[in-house]
């Protein structure tokens, strides 16, 4: 670009991102005089800094117009002033500017995605926390497969297949990816698949069910840099009549910002000044730092010096002779190998990368072996072990293949034979053992979401342009290590970018990446409460753990020092060697290809589907010079070519007897026509029911299509929640399926509660997911209203005397006689029963058969759903494939109706099952327990560690294995044989098992009033300040817990469940945090926590405190669990009639106030006078709640309210209003949601509150819905009538007081709420906050509030239906609707939250342009 003088006005825009800079400069007619587009490798400031002087050069000028944008740009632009415009907002304006017929833009960046629909009706959305497909993805892909952006984009231009590479995270992608190349696919196959990875996370993640049509415009960099993606977009977008990339489509959010910059007229700033200030800035914003790995010169050295003394010893592989053994380790990103002699030298080793080519890479190692060597040296044997150990074994002959668990146990004993515990992070696994009497007891793996692995840093290091030597270096030095959280990468990135803008230099980032992924492996993986579990001797190896830093950081964790082998890279190869020396063939000569072997070895990789089955599997076949064959792909043996396995495998039989022993009528024989019932989620559970009524009703019962890729893909635009589980996911396909059929009645209920199985369980509720997924279909398939579908997804009770009633209130069966329904019902119900029986006589004969014969078995322990093979992708036949039977846990669990005591609340029918089978096979020879966990499932991180305590009790085995969309097996199998392994090893083992027996929980006594104080946990800060009083009143002695703050978190983090929802983990963090501050006497003090009784996992909050408190040792403190039974864990605490009534008081004292502080505060006069005024009326309020005076809460609300009304406000137009809703200790936890509502109003708008009584209202309203549409008891139904109504009757001062007022509104009535949501959806949603948060949203819609912010934690259950489940519904219905939903979690980054309130507040702002406020008043 020719450097001219220009003399007319000059406006910037400056967009910074996670991973570069962006400048344009516009003259004013809007024409591009400068730009440029730079990478800033985490110098953000010095790299902006250098462009503002480039561009001052360029236009030789100093003073511009400037404006930025970019999540990068968010605290940068208010720390010098500079006017912000959201990224989107500024798409749309650039889009506008230049193409303004356009209808879609999809703009891709480092770490954001945004989808931005023009045309009818303008809807902006950005990409959800955990969510990758962006720019910073395809560089994670491409350095894992050893290239770049560019190298991928070129060997994506020559591919041949496209493989399904899962996206919704590098890690995910990874796991897909690795068996790929480890196998055989060709690496522009992969690159292919990874950009068709982030084209389907992008429409599934953001169009969320709306078509994208018209003229579709792609920007950003990738899109920019990357042909090969442009077309696969293309190829993808089959409805859109015109794909553009317009030229510079990278810089478009640039010259958005420079448009504003022009339309905002803001004074001209100094480009030099601006660029000193940048240079030499630092943040007054500062994140929270850790200390540094090393607080001296001595403590280093120290630490240098112990682990030289563990080192391997050496010998010349040239002067050897005799007899050695060798060992590969065949790993994700890396191979390495070992040559061992007798007496355990180390004769030859190498360590390096693969390059996506393992077998090439293990014949040049074995070449340079045998070219070395001298010929006194015989290799005896060789073992492999890794990822690509079969591969090895079937090309050069390898002789033993080992699980990588073993060999790398086999290796630390080696160095240190009372090794207790190992922890092995390598390129892309983190691999947890614990050692019991020279046995692996216990075998944990990092999952999808457990990122933080060894080639997690190197790409890291590789992004910001540094070697990793430099990385480490710079870790060790570092003086102030960022706290970046200990979730996945997704998280991470986005808190290095935070810790960027503040100026923090690379090496406190590389020393805090090397803290997370050690808390990540401690608390995420290793789910480490007490270190002392982990024994006296830990090993630390891997890859990883050459850097000194991540080693370091484990210490510094722990607490204590570790034992790091001098060759902690090589212990995989270490220990195949030390296997093939103790297993090899004795006397017998080594199928080890020899070196001419080697000579004439070839190999040809060709790719096939296998038509065996219904899996119809992508097979990678290698086919050698001798015309053997190896094949990788395949779930089963079958596509191998191998013979089927017979050993007994009742996942596939159940499957089998759900649905292909029933046979439907032929059409002909059907007089009431066809019924379609999609093959998903509680249809597992309840099609024998089901099947059997419409049959016997003259119903032909039409099955969806099972499942598959092909049926995800169908619906994969229309999942509104990218966190809900791949089960749920697959409904959307099959109900299309069924639709696509010609069905056009569909039947698929909503289940609240299954039937009880044992007298011993405590409640029958099914997932919230399961329950109201029929519901969210509703309200997101299109196709459904468009095609006139009759889709019945009533709420229905398993109950057979009142099933037949509730089903002929459904149109198309209500003129059915009612003993023809009756009977169908009766039979229905018999057939499940039948059916439940079939599969407990198949248990049965399992069991007869390995007892007879002595082979292991697992209880593949899973959901009714997880028999689905699209599900399970073929785990029970590689399970069968590794010599063990399957067993079902409802196969099983029969023979144990009573498990004993638990520690959890046995709330859910499914888990019931789990939790029975897991004590079945504690007292049971020779059987494990494999758990499926679907990855989203929140209540699996409730039940994964009830079952496993069960499981161990007696010394028995248990794993897990977390599955999704990816179909890779490669973690699942390393558990299996890892299992497998350790059943032999425990046969031959006579050393005693310990047992672990059940810790009675204390109960809250009578006695205890006099001499405990209770400890509550903060929920709202506002409602809670009565808190104490209340239990004063009633005689107890309580102490309400401050502010959550970040110490409570990490220790929420160390003792809960990571899987466990955030409010878990503020909750328990905040309690755990009290009881060890030494604040309070641990011997007298009860904790208080709420338990919600019904479906959703906030019941069980109370079982996640009990392990706390266990493993804090601190199992004797008693719990006062608020619930529907308070007696049955607090028998000395009782609610008097007293207490209630003041609770009721204080609830309505703090909405009274939250309604007015949120209403005045954005406008008062005097800043602070209104939390003046909050702070006197809550004194008076607590004199009030004090003596109980019901008059003089009357008249205090009164009172209270016109005071308030009269308060001195300043004269300025109504800001745009803000409602806030989401889960309840989200909505009114400041310290939770990142304070929300001084966010909201930072940004000009006006936040609007819900009111908790009206969450009390919601609740008590359970039972009136269950009686009057399930099966729920008369007397609860006239309680909770009695208790709404003299509920609403204590809030008539409230309301009176309210619509008295001048700037208020009175609360809604309840049947208003009531009204509102059945609009929408049924009124059986009752987890979480249910119909009441879609309620709240209408009633804010109908009043004017248009903008919404909901909050829910991520991944949380209830709102994957009633929040996120509902938006579209509510945009359609209301074209003014902008609504946007923010995850919140402990690693989640507050600028990612920020920024998207911004983009939601600029929508606002606009919408209030067009629609002028009112003034205030």
């Amino acid at each position: 670009m020719k450097s001219e003088a220009i003399n007319e006005s000059v406006y910037l825009g400056l967009d910074i991102g996670s991973t570069t800079v962006k400048i344009v400069a516009i003259d004013e007619a809007g024409s591009t005089v400068f730009s440029k587009y730079v990478r800033h490798f985490s110098e953000v400031r010095s790299k902006t800094s250098e462009l503002l002087r480039e561009a001052a050069a360029f236009l030789r000028r100093d003073l511009c117009g400037l404006s930025m944008t970019g999540s990068g740009a968010l605290s940068l632009a208010e720390e010098f002033g500079i006017p912000f415009i959201q990224e989107v907002v500024a798409s749309s304006q650039a889009i506008r500017h230049q193409i303004p017929d356009a209808d879609v833009i999809i703009e891709l960046g480092g770490e954001d995605a945004k989808l931005t629909y023009l045309t009818g009706g303008i809807d902006q959305r950005m990409n959800e926390t955990c969510a990758g497909g962006t720019g910073a993805f395809i560089d994670q892909m491409a350095a894992f497969i050893r290239t770049d952006a560019s190298g991928l984009n070129t060997l994506a231009e020559a591919h041949q297949n496209i493989y399904p590479i899962a996206s919704r995270c590098g890690v995910f992608a990874k796991t897909d990816i690795l068996p790929l190349l480890n196998e055989g696919a060709s690496r522009e196959d992969v690159a292919a698949s990874i950009m068709q990875a982030v084209v389907n996370q992008t429409i599934s993640g953001l169009a969320r069910g709306r078509a994208i049509r018209g003229k579709v415009v792609l920007l950003g960099g990738p899109l920019t840099f990357l042909p090969a993606l442009r077309e696969r977009f293309r190829l993808t977008l089959k409805e859109a009549s015109e794909i553009i990339h317009p030229d510079n489509a990278q810089n478009f959010v640039a010259f958005g910002a420079a448009l504003h910059a022009r339309e905002s007229r803001e004074a001209a700033l100094s480009l030099a000044d601006l660029s000193t200030a940048f240079e030499r800035g630092v943040s007054a914003e500062v994140s929270r730092r850790l200390p540094p790995l090393f607080g001296n010169d001595a403590e280093r050295e120290a630490f240098q010096a112990r682990h030289n003394r563990t080192r391997a010893s050496f010998m010349s592989l040239e002067q050897a002779s005799g007899e050695a053994w060798l060992g590969f380790d065949s790993g994700s990103t890396t191979i390495k190998a070992v040559l061992l002699d007798s007496d355990g030298n180390i004769l030859f080793s190498s360590y390096g990368p693969n390059m996506g080519e393992p077998l090439t890479a293990a014949t040049n190692i074995l070449k340079e072996i045998y070219a070395r060597k001298s010929e006194h040296l015989a290799i005896k044997a060789a073992g492999a072990t890794g990822y690509g150990s079969a591969l090895l074994a079937a090309a050069l002959g390898v002789d033993i293949d080992e699980v990588e668990t073993v060999a790398h146990y086999k290796a630390a004993s080696f160095f240190e034979p009372r090794v207790s515990f190992i922890l092995d992070i390598g390129g892309q696994d983190i691999k947890c053992m614990n050692i019991k009497h020279g046995v692996i007891s216990r075998i944990q793996l990092n999952e999808a979401c457990s990122a933080g692995c060894g080639s997690f840093i190197e790409n890291f290091a590789a992004s910001l342009n540094i070697s990793l030597p430099e990385f480490v270096q710079a870790a060790l030095c570092a003086l102030h290590p960022a706290d970046l959280g200990t979730r996945c990468t997704v998280f991470m990135n986005s808190k290095v970018k935070q810790v960027q803008k503040e100026g923090a230099p690379i090496g406190d980032i590389a020393a805090g990446l090397c803290y997370s992924v050690i808390r990540n492996a401690c608390y995420k993986v290793m789910k480490l409460a007490n270190v002392n579990d982990l024994g006296e001797f830990v090993v630390a190896q891997g890859g990883a753990f050459a850097n000194d830093a991540l080693l370091r950081a484990l210490e510094l964790e722990l607490g204590r020092p570790v034992i790091r082998p001098g060759i902690s890279g090589l212990m995989g190869a270490f220990g195949a060697a030390l296997i093939a020396k103790a297993r090899g063939p004795a006397g017998e000569t080594s199928t080890l290809l020899s070196m001419d072997g080697l000579e004439d070895f070839t190999v040809k990789n060709s790719t096939a589907r296998c038509g065996r089955c219904a899996n119809s599997c992508l097979l990678t076949i290698s086919t050698f010079q001798d015309k053997r064959r190896f094949v990788s792909g395949n779930r089963c043996e079958r596509g191998a070519d191998s013979a089927a396995q017979s050993l007994p495998n009742l996942y596939a039989y159940k499957y089998r007897r759900l649905f292909e022993h029933y046979t439907p009528l032929a059409l002909e024989e059907a007089p009431r026509g066809v019924i379609g019932i999609p093959r998903t989620l509680n249809i597992y559970e309840n099609y024998p029911l089901w099947f059997t009524v419409f049959t016997k009703l003259g119903f032909r019962v039409e099955l969806s299509t099972p499942s598959s890729k092909e049926i995800f893909y169908k619906g994969y635009e229309t999942i509104p929640s990218q966190t809900v589980c791949y089960p749920a996911k697959l409904a959307h396909g099959h109900v299309l399926d069924l639709v696509e059929k010609g069905v056009s009645n569909i039947f698929y209920p909503c289940i609240p509660y299954e039937q009880k199985n044992f007298a011993s369980q405590d409640g029958t509720y099914n997932c919230p997911v399961v329950t109201g997924y029929p519901e969210l279909l509703a309200n997101n398939l299109s196709a459904l209203k468009e095609q006139n579908i009759d889709f019945m997804h009533q709420f229905l009770p398993l109950d057979p005397s009142i099933l037949p009633q509730r089903m002929k209130a459904i149109p198309l069966f209500a003129d059915i006689p009612a003993w023809e329904m009756e009977n169908a019902v009766r039979e229905g119900f018999a057939e499940m029963e039948a059916f439940h029986a079939d599969i407990e006589r198949e248990g049965r004969k399992v069991l007869t058969k390995i007892a007879a014969t002595g082979q292991p078995a697992l209880v593949l322990a899973g959901h009714p759903y997880h028999i689905d093979p699209e599900v399970h992708h073929g785990i029970s036949e590689l399970i069968t494939s590794c010599g063990m039977a399957v067993l079902t846990e409802d196969s099983v669990a029969h023979l144990m109706p009573d498990p004993g005591p638990l520690r959890v609340v046995d709330q859910w029918t499914y888990h019931s099952r789990l939790y029975r089978a897991g004590a079945f096979v504690a007292g049971t020879e020779n059987i494990a327990v494999l758990q499926l966990i679907s990855f989203g499932c929140g209540l699996d991180a409730i039940t994964a560690e009830q079952l496993e305590e069960l499981v161990s009790r007696h010394g028995r085995l248990y794993a897990q294995v977390k599955i999704d969309e990816g179909s890779n097996l490669g973690p699942a199998k390393i558990r299996i044989r890892s299992l497998l392994a350790s059943m032999r090893e425990k046969l031959t083992n006579t050393n005693r098992v310990h047992l672990h027996h059940h810790i009675p929980e204390p109960q809250f006594t009578a006695s205890m009033q006099d001499t405990h104080t209770i400890l509550i946990p903060q929920m709202s800060p506002l409602h809670f300040r009565f808190i104490e009083t209340v239990f004063r009143a009633g005689g107890y002695t309580a102490v309400q817990l401050p502010n959550v703050d970040k110490e409570a978190i990490d220790l929420g983090l160390r003792y809960v469940n990571n899987d466990a929802c955030f409010p878990a983990i503020v909750v328990i963090g905040q309690l755990l945090q009290a009881v060890l501050s030494g604040a309070h006497d641990p011997q007298r003090i009860a904790l208080a926590i709420t338990q919600t009784g019904g479906g959703c996992r906030a019941t069980n909050y109370i079982a996640f405190l009990r392990k706390a408190l266990q493993d804090c040792g601190l199992a004797h403190v008693p719990i006062v669990a608020f619930s529907t039974n308070i007696s049955q864990d607090a028998p000395g605490f009782r609610v008097s009639g007293k207490m209630i009534r003041r609770f009721i008081m204080a609830g309505h004292y703090g909405d009274a106030l939250m309604r007015m502080l949120h209403r005045l505060r954005p406008y008062e006069a005097e800043s602070g006078s209104t939390e003046r005024l909050v702070e006197h009326w809550i004194e008076r309020a607590k004199e009030n709640l004090a003596s109980g005076n019901i008059l003089r809460f009357e008249g205090n609300m009164l009172a209270m309210i016109r005071e308030f009304d009269k308060l001195p406000l300043k004269k300025e137009s109504r800001r745009p209003r803000v409602g806030l809703v989401g889960e309840i200790l989200l909505k009114y936890h400041p310290d939770a949601n990142n304070n929300a509502v001084l966010v909201v109003e930072k940004e000009g708008g006006e936040a609007v509150s819900t009111d908790m009584v009206d969450f009390l209202l919601y609740s008590m309203y359970d039972h009136v819905f269950n009686y009057k549409v399930l099966s729920g008891p008369k007397k609860a139904y006239f309680g909770a009538l009695f208790a709404i109504a003299f509920l609403e009757f204590t809030r008539l001062s409230m309301r009176l007081g309210f619509a008295l007022s001048n700037r208020f509104t009175p609360p809604s009535r309840f049947r208003v709420l009531l009204n509102k949501a059945r609009r929408f959806i049924s009124l059986g949603h009752q987890t979480g906050e249910g119909w009441l948060l879609t309620a709240e949203m209408v009633k804010m819609l109908d009043s004017g509030t248009n903008t919404i912010l909901c909050m829910q934690p991520f991944g949380c259950l209830p709102n994957h239906i009633t929040g996120k489940g509902l938006l579209r519904e509510l945009k359609q219905r209301y074209a003014d609707a902008n609504i946007v939903a923010i995850d919140y979690d402990a690693g989640a980054s507050e600028t990612n939250q920020v920024n998207r309130i911004k983009l939601m507040m600029s929508v606002a702002k606009q919408q209030q342009k067009e629609q002028p406020a009112a003034a205030v008043r």
